[in-house]
């Protein structure tokens, strides 16, 4: 499986962001620049005059103005003509300038400035975007699973459903937490079936369970033909660990081979055998399908049936083959059953990681470089008064 995480080659470069906000704090800490007022008036051409300064400057500069009697002087004397010497008032008081308009202007270079320094720590961080790869190698256990579809499979002892749909459920758990094991299935009454090859495609076999039915063989319990059958399948498989998982509820009362002559033949073959009883003691419900000699229809009727497992059976054929037996004798037994042969029989598993990292800083450089060169367009432009 393939996947994505993001990685920094050098992180201590971060530690360059913790100056930004003493360096923006250092900043609005100064105190305001001086101002320098100058007049805006167009300078004059060369050859002319310059222009007189208006009567209050003058004053103010100690010139011809300044010498003019304020009051009194008659024209002829020289003296200017009454009011004359005054400095006009203006007709509008001036507006007095409003603090913090257009300051933005004044901080814009030094933000973009620092934005600059933001992104160049993170570039020189190395941001980098990982993808990573497993590969599994495993040693996978091969598993032939034998199930009984007998007739007394049907026992409603495993309230609400009977034995074989309660397995079913077990089986499919089972099969569904062996990922990496090649599994196939043989289902028995009074003869030998396999349903499914040894295979990995796990959700196939899962639909192969389900599809399993009793009565669909004829009747009767051969468990050495079930083994034989099995054990045919797992000769020639070139797995190290080759194990058999008998469900049965019954003893073996058909078939032309021996259990304990298929479980001999199973130890040479190098085979285990784990076997598991079905079923709670005494008589239990079993549905039998009858005619109705009026109507002529088929009708379910449920007799108590005395189905007795042959536990010594099953646990000579497991200590034979180096299994082990369990007797399971209602849903949550039979599902630990499967659960300790899961721990029992592990599958080896090595994983290997691979790792390739792509390089993902040049956004943030360029960026960097946009944002140092705005202050001089800004400047440019006169947006701002100093690049």
């Amino acid at each position: 499986m393939t996947e994505a995480f993001p990685h920094l080659a050098n992180p201590w470069w971060l530690l360059l962001l913790l100056a930004l906000p003493a360096l923006a704090w250092h900043h609005h800490r100064r105190h305001s620049p001086g101002a320098l007022t100058y007049s805006r008036l167009p300078l004059p051409a060369s050859g002319q005059a310059p222009a007189q300064p208006p009567a209050p400057l003058a004053a103010a500069a100690g010139g011809p103005a300044a010498r003019a009697p304020i009051a009194g002087g008659a024209p002829g004397a020289g003296g200017a003509p009454a009011g004359q010497g005054l400095p006009a008032r203006p007709a509008h008081p001036p507006r007095p300038a409003r603090r913090g308009r257009g300051a933005w202007r004044l901080h814009l270079p030094f933000y973009l400035r620092l934005a600059a320094l933001g992104c160049l720590a993170v570039a020189l961080a190395r941001p980098q975007l990982g993808y990573a790869w497993e590969e599994s190698l495993t040693e996978g256990i091969d598993i032939e699973l034998v199930l009984d579809i007998s007739g007394s499979m049907a026992a409603e002892d495993f309230l609400p459903q009977n034995r074989l749909a309660v397995a079913k459920q077990v089986v499919k758990q089972f099969i569904a937490g062996r990922t990496g094991d090649r599994i196939g299935l043989v289902v028995f009454s009074g003869s030998a079936m396999t349903r499914a090859p040894l295979t990995t495609d796990h959700a196939m076999l899962q639909l192969l369970v389900d599809s399993v039915e009793l009565n669909s063989l004829p009747d009767g319990t051969a468990i050495g033909v079930a083994l034989a059958a099995a054990a045919a399948r797992l000769r020639s498989s070139p797995a190290k660990t080759r194990i058999m998982v008998l469900v049965t509820d019954g003893g073996n009362n058909a078939g032309e081979i021996d259990p304990l002559s298929a479980a001999a033949m199973c130890k040479g073959l190098g085979l285990k055998v784990y076997t598991v009883g079905v079923g709670t003691a005494g008589r239990v419900p079993v549905p039998v399908p009858m005619q109705d000699p009026e109507t002529g229809r088929i009708e379910i009727h449920r007799q108590l049936m005395n189905v007795s497992v042959n536990e010594q059976l099953l646990r000579l054929i497991a200590q034979r083959t180096g299994g082990r037996y369990w007797k399971a004798t209602d849903r949550r037994s039979l599902q630990e059953i499967f659960r300790d042969i899961d721990r029992l029989e592990k599958t080896p598993l090595r994983v290997k990681r691979y790792v390739r990292y792509r390089e993902s800083f040049a956004p943030l450089a360029f960026a960097c470089l946009a944002l140092l060169a705005l202050p001089l367009a800004a400047a440019g432009l006169q947006v701002t008064a100093e690049p």
